[in-house]
């Protein structure tokens, strides 16, 4: 057992992952990560793939603590998280109120951006009237309201095969999603930054070799180049750091949470945009999250084990009427 473990005893870790979303796979890759993490520091785990019984499952192994590592709905977007809170059961990243904003592209705008908060403006349009025109001037960028991961973004040029307008045959996210965001296209370099335990890691920048940084570039090893860290100036890293901790504390996010930009080098400190704010960032060998924390000085292990102390922290001051934010 490690001697520089970040809690003080073993708990009985019930890991929640996979379930029917696009992301699946990455959960389970981010849930089997976690549970061999808590399982080297000693903790016993219960490993739940899930499904329409979850509660009934969660109730039988009786779990000190529920480790959410499942991403979009309804693991990320307040389903998970309000059953938990009904069944009692402490759980880790952030709570109902906080996932049902934060998984939305536009109640997110609406939180983050009367704080100051720079996010791209935009606004929400029907799939079918972009058969009849473009909603903003091209290039703009069309995504899923409520996808995390970049799943479902299309970005739509002057040269893209879309059409003009766009076809109703040509593949897209308007084939799949009845409304869409509709936002204007940063030119630029794309930027994360994550929070764990209240402190904003570092800056990371994203370099795809291909095309834009979609779900695929995301989780298929080799495709993107991770700079950590960034090779940007110091202010700009400075208020990705700020923006990050603004936007996890306004949002009332726990445990940890990884904030996404879009970088116009050409502007300066006013061509940083907040894209998104993600409460339940993946856990991958190739995620963010645990790259900035390896390069801050913590291990895998310690970074699990940190986000498992914060829900136990959160809950027990939950319980003897402490201080603890909405989320």
């Amino acid at each position: 057992m490690s001697e520089n473990r970040v809690l003080d005893r073993t708990y009985h870790v019930a890991v929640l992952m996979g379930g029917w979303a696009n992301e699946r796979p990455v959960s389970l890759m981010s849930g089997n990560g976690v549970a061999d993490a808590l399982e080297a520091r000693g903790h016993r785990v219960t490993r739940i793939d899930m499904d329409r019984d979850v509660a009934a499952r969660i109730a039988e192994a009786k779990p000190d603590v529920v480790f959410n590592a499942l991403h979009g709905v309804p693991g990320e977007d307040g389903t998970v998280q309000g059953m938990l809170d009904l069944m009692g059961v402490p759980y880790t990243h952030s709570g109902l109120a906080t996932s049902v904003i934060a998984i939305d592209k536009e109640l997110t705008k609406q939180a983050l951006v009367p704080h100051g908060i720079p996010m791209p403006g935009g606004r929400i349009v029907r799939s079918e009237d972009l058969y009849q025109a473009d909603p903003l001037a091209r290039p703009y960028v069309l995504k899923p309201v409520n996808e995390g991961s970049s799943v479902g973004v299309a970005i739509v040029t002057e040269e893209s095969n879309y059409g003009n307008p766009i076809r109703r045959d040509a593949a897209g996210p308007w084939q799949e999603f009845d409304s869409l965001l509709a936002e204007p296209f940063i030119r630029g370099r794309e930027l994360t930054t994550a929070v764990v335990g209240g402190e904003a890691l570092g800056v990371t920048e994203l370099v795809p070799k291909s095309g834009f940084y979609d779900f695929e570039a995301k989780y298929t090893d080799g495709m993107t180049d991770h700079i950590c860290p960034a090779d940007i100036p110091e202010n700009i890293a400075a208020l990705c750091k700020q923006y990050a901790l603004e936007a996890h504390r306004v949002l009332g996010c726990r445990g940890t949470s990884r904030t996404d930009y879009r970088w116009d080098d050409e502007q300066g400190e006013d061509g940083l945009f907040v894209l998104e704010t993600n409460t339940q960032p993946g856990m991958t060998p190739l995620s963010l999250v645990p790259e900035q924390a390896r390069f801050a000085g913590m291990s895998y292990e310690d970074l699990v084990e940190t986000i498992v102390k914060d829900a136990l922290d959160y809950f027990a001051g939950a319980e003897t009427g402490g201080e603890h934010g909405n989320g």
